[in-house]
């Protein structure tokens, strides 16, 4: 089997939810707090690439420090991608990795098309 990746908060109800899913399919994933962990600029390329969307699409646009950045949704996806770099917690989650595919967890069930 694959290698399945969560990018993970385990604060975050959806986070969680996700990952529990995976695990009741006796799927041991690897785990990486991305908040502690923070994925790079080409990690976050790939994963934006990987997921089919735009960067605002895969950001926490409600989240306090995307106001305190002066960023906005029709910003280049480099700006927001630097910014979620150097930002973590602009990063919606989680996003699961798993078959060369991608998946974000909103809803946490959309994890399950890639396993």
């Amino acid at each position: 089997m694959t290698q399945v990746v969560i990018w993970h908060n385990p604060r975050c109800s959806k986070s969680r939810a996700a990952l529990k899913l995976i695990e009741d399919r006796r799927i041991a994933p690897v785990v990486r707090r991305y908040l502690d962990d923070r994925p790079s600029l080409a990690e976050l390329r790939l994963a934006r690439d990987t997921l089919g969307l735009r960067a605002v699409e895969m950001m926490r646009v409600k989240e306090k420090t995307f106001r305190e950045l002066g960023l906005s949704q029709t910003d280049e996806d480099e700006t927001l991608l630097a910014a979620m770099a150097a930002h973590p917690i602009l990063i919606e989650r989680p996003v699961v990795f798993a078959n060369g595919k991608a998946a974000l967890g909103r809803p946490p069930e959309r994890v399950l098309d890639i396993l």
